[in-house]
């Protein structure tokens, strides 16, 4: 137990000072990780962690088969989620077909999940299918992935308008953006007990909604799919392909036909996530020598003194001093400035979440999108705060191992600018797989630039991606759209 709460300790407390500026009280990605961090430090003795073994049935669905007798109401359901305006906003001309709604995952609890759902332009027919995944745990893929990263569109600075992503992922892709569990965004349940959730329930319902989608949207069924996401979804996007596999085992999931998982800067093992945040910020000269040396003395070790390594990491907090440890390069959001002025990254807004929230909570926005019109200001947010996640894994490295033996194509990849879930810390991590190298550390290219580094494994693909902070696609969206674009490809990055 003394070791379980050394890692957590190590997890919470590097760089994670600085957010970008909040309104009402917002909740971000960041904080939502460390909030997740602090309770697993802290509540331990409280919170179940599961160890998946890659010969057993990783996640298990409980009376699967009245989850699955329940949803079969979804079948008669027409697409009526069909947008045929668009999103109010949005610029003139688009060409591909847009979708949002709400899929049953239980109808006894009441318990149903918010979709957006973007074609591929052009030849959605002969386009794979991807399922985005936010983190948190409780951050919305909608306000995050659909809006602010890898969709058609971004939020203008007015709140209220469009601009068209030239970088979006469904010019490759159709893309289908999922806010999961309930109580994420427009998710919602009838049933209070419902958000006492955690990584198998989400699983779990995320597999239920993906069995009805199908069933709304049979034009899709047997087409390449595909998972993705980024922060706490590195235990979502597995754990959801393990599931799928272990129901595809029992003649459950024919129809879905899984071909690979793709994790930004995601979460993989505590331990090596860990001492990989306290690399990060000293091999970045952001904390001192001797700090470095004393987390790493003090506070790795299973008989660690609590008292001091809470002091130590107060001492990290001050010497960080308030940066955006989403992009430590990056500024944080000023509402005193233009986008102009303010922005040290090409096309990057630091000030987003603000527009996104105008946007996703004006009510005129949540009848179009058919999503339930809130009259109150800010119900909608972008982070939900769950008090008690109830379990998760300590690691996802016996998951991956199972799902390189299953032949899935997998691509682990990482914003180097990030402080919340650091290269360093995913590097060790798949060093912790000890995986045949089959191509070496080499450099790949954007247009003319150096994208990132790439090393392939054995049943793994790694990338980095230069310039890029904890979420991707905001920061670098070409080098993120062509890394998307190669990997559906299965081809290497190019040198």
């Amino acid at each position: 137990m003394a070791r379980f709460q050394a890692v957590q300790l190590l997890i919470f407390s590097v760089m994670l000072t600085a957010a970008i500026a909040a309104s009402h009280q917002r909740t971000t990605q960041r904080d939502a990780l460390r909030s997740w961090r602090r309770d697993r430090r802290y509540k331990s003795h409280v919170l179940h962690t599961t160890e998946w073994g890659s010969n057993t049935s990783l996640i298990s669905l409980r009376n699967d088969s009245e989850y699955l007798r329940e949803s079969k109401h979804e079948g008669h359901q027409k697409q009526t989620d069909y947008l045929p305006r668009g999103l109010p906003g949005q610029p003139k001309g688009i060409k591909f077909r847009q979708y949002s709604g709400y899929v049953t995952v239980s109808a006894r609890a009441g318990r149903t999940l918010f979709y957006y759902f973007a074609e591929a332009f052009p030849h959605p027919r002969k386009r794979p299918l991807v399922l985005w995944l936010n983190g948190g745990p409780g951050c919305s893929s909608l306000g995050y992935g659909a809006f602010a990263e890898l969709g058609p569109f971004r939020v203008n600075p007015d709140g209220e308008t469009l601009s068209f992503n030239r970088y979006s992922w469904n010019r490759a892709a159709n893309m289908l953006f999922l806010e999961s569990p309930a109580g994420v965004g427009f998710s919602y349940s009838n049933t209070t007990s419902d958000y006492n959730t955690g990584d198998r329930r989400t699983a779990v319902d995320t597999y239920v909604f993906l069995v009805n989608w199908f069933r709304r949207f049979p034009q899709y069924k047997g087409r390449d799919f595909y998972i993705a996401g980024e922060s706490y979804a590195g235990n979502y996007v597995p754990e959801l392909a393990a599931t799928i596999l272990h129901q595809q085992r029992k003649s459950q999931a024919s129809f879905i036909h899984l071909k690979g998982i793709l994790v930004g800067n995601g979460i993989m093992d505590n331990d090596k996530d860990a001492i990989g945040q306290f690399t990060y910020p000293w091999s970045h000269a952001l904390i001192s020598d001797q700090t470095y040396n004393d987390l790493i003395d003090k506070c790795t070790k299973s008989d660690l003194n609590l008292t001091l390594c809470e002091d130590l990491e107060i001492k990290v907090d001050t010497e960080i001093g308030n940066i955006n440890s989403y992009s430590i390069y990056a500024p944080l959001c000023d509402k005193n400035l233009s986008k102009q002025e303010e922005s040290e990254i090409p096309g990057y807004d630091p000030c987003i979440d603000n527009y996104v929230d105008a946007y996703l909570n004006t009510p005129s926005v949540q009848k179009a999108i058919h999503a339930n019109v809130t009259n109150l200001p800010y119900a909608w947010s972008q982070c939900s705060d769950f008090q008690n996640w109830t379990d998760s894994a300590s690691t996802m490295l016996p998951t991956y191992r199972g799902l390189i033996a299953a032949g899935l194509r997998i691509l682990l990849f990482s914003g180097d600018t990030d402080a919340v879930v650091p290269v360093t810390s995913t590097r060790l991590s798949i060093n912790a797989l000890k995986l045949p190298v089959e191509t070496p550390w080499y450099a790949w290219v954007d247009g003319e630039e150096v994208g990132g580094y790439s090393v392939i494994y054995k049943g793994l693909r790694f990338a980095t991606i230069r310039g890029a902070g904890h979420e991707v696609p905001a920061f670098q969206p070409s080098r993120a759209l062509t890394l998307f674009k190669y990997f559906l490809k299965e081809k290497p990055l190019p040198k």
